[in-house]
């Protein structure tokens, strides 16, 4: 499995990283076996939040043979610094583990959020506290919106950011392009979601996969098109859609990572254009 540098920082991760989310009320047994898959196959970056369902509880024992060898990281989705406290006490005493490698603010939307993330006792202040403690290595955000991003890239010193880096949200939502360029800019690490991901849900459709809330894609010329546009931009990782065989497929892509061409981006284009994203900016 190919690594890549994060941003500024000296770590290497693996192009793929393992999605957490996806062992959320599953047993035991299945997170131990899908991780040590995983870590054999050459995965060293593992992701997961207190807001998928029971995945810190699986993660925890089934990464700890590994722990010293992986890139841990984690999120909290409180906007106050007591809030953030109480989920990064949580979320260690669950993962079996002293530190995070990387530790995120978690899904920045609304201005609100932002305002009450970055200032007096909001969240980010825990995560410069537990820096200096030496309980995380580096600071990172999520967000799913263009705006919140962008506040964020220019209100910290961020390692990196973890945004939608899709096929179809860039070239027909506009969403992804500005955030790209500004944490180029500063040379932050980007970690890529949803570069699996084809479209949203209409009101009456079910769900395809339990931990996955949007369609991925499920042609799988197109799904290894996706995944290596992506990563044909200057991407440290992608983490698959929270559905274990859409990982192993995306590990499976990607043991032989080439760059896309000038026809295949064609080919996608024109498939963005009679795809709803799902997200959109603007």
């Amino acid at each position: 499995m190919p690594k890549r540098k994060l941003g500024k920082t000296n770590e290497e991760l693996s192009i793929i990283g393992f999605g957490g989310i996806m062992l959320n009320d599953n047993p035991q047994e299945f997170a131990n076996e899908l991780v040590a898959k995983a870590f054999d196959l050459g995965v060293n970056y593992f992701d997961v939040a207190p807001k998928y369902g029971n995945a810190e509880e699986r993660l925890g024992p089934a990464l700890k043979p590994y722990r010293k060898n992986t890139f841990l990281a984690c999120k909290t989705r409180q906007r106050d610094a007591a809030g953030a406290q109480k989920d990064l006490d949580n979320s260690l005493r669950k993962l079996q583990t002293d530190y995070f490698d990387l530790y995120q603010l978690h899904e920045l939307t609304t201005d609100e959020e932002v305002q009450t993330a970055f200032g007096k006792k909001g969240a980010l202040e825990t995560l410069v506290k537990a820096k200096r403690d030496g309980k995380i290595k580096h600071i990172g955000f999520s967000a799913h919106s263009v705006k919140a991003a962008l506040f964020a890239l220019k209100n910290f010193d961020f390692d990196s950011i973890l945004f939608p880096i899709n096929f179809a949200c860039w070239n027909a939502g506009d969403f992804g392009p500005q955030v790209y360029a500004e944490a180029e800019k500063q040379g932050i690490g980007i970690l890529a979601l949803k570069a699996m991901a084809l479209t949203t849900f209409g009101k009456k459709e079910d769900l395809i996969f339990k931990n996955c809330w949007y369609k991925p894609i499920d042609d799988e010329k197109v799904m290894k098109l996706a995944l290596r546009y992506t990563l044909s931009k200057k991407v440290t990782a992608a983490i698959p859609p929270g559905e274990y065989t859409l990982f192993l497929k995306a590990l499976e892509f990607m043991q032989d990572f080439n760059p896309i061409d000038e026809e295949e981006t064609k080919e996608l284009l024109a498939l963005a254009k009679t795809t709803k994203p799902v997200f959109m900016h603007g």
